[in-house]
């Protein structure tokens, strides 16, 4: 079982990361971050709206089950949000460099991560 910072630190140290956070999606305030590649605090909030729409989405349609990750592609980066199954109402955020990063890999290891991540 990890605690924050454990989390954050294995977070930066995947191949091309560039920032990472653990967020509270229902108050889209970030618990902890680590390194950059955007404003983490304005992205926190921002993906926190993503989430909840999506789950809402989800609702409205009814799908059950819950959401592994989130893949949002740009030109020059990746951005990978995770769901936690363990801490409701957080999430893992995960940016990327695009050109140096292996996404396969990095969702893998962002999951294995996730499920390690001790209660909050």
């Amino acid at each position: 079982m990890s605690n924050i910072k454990d989390t954050l630190d294995t977070l930066i140290n995947i191949d091309g990361a560039l920032g990472c956070a653990i967020v509270d999606y229902t108050s889209g305030m970030i618990l902890g971050s680590q390194g950059g590649g955007v404003d983490l605090e304005l992205a926190a909030a921002g993906n926190s709206n993503v989430v909840k729409a999506k789950l809402h989405t989800m609702e409205s349609l009814g799908i059950k089950g819950g959401i592994e990750d989130i893949l949002i592609t740009l030109s020059d980066q990746l951005h990978i949000i995770r769901p936690s199954i363990t801490n409701e109402g957080l999430f893992i955020y995960l940016v990327l460099d695009k050109g140096k990063a292996n996404l396969a890999l990095a969702r893998r290891k962002v999951s294995d991560i996730e499920s390690s991540l001790s209660r909050v």
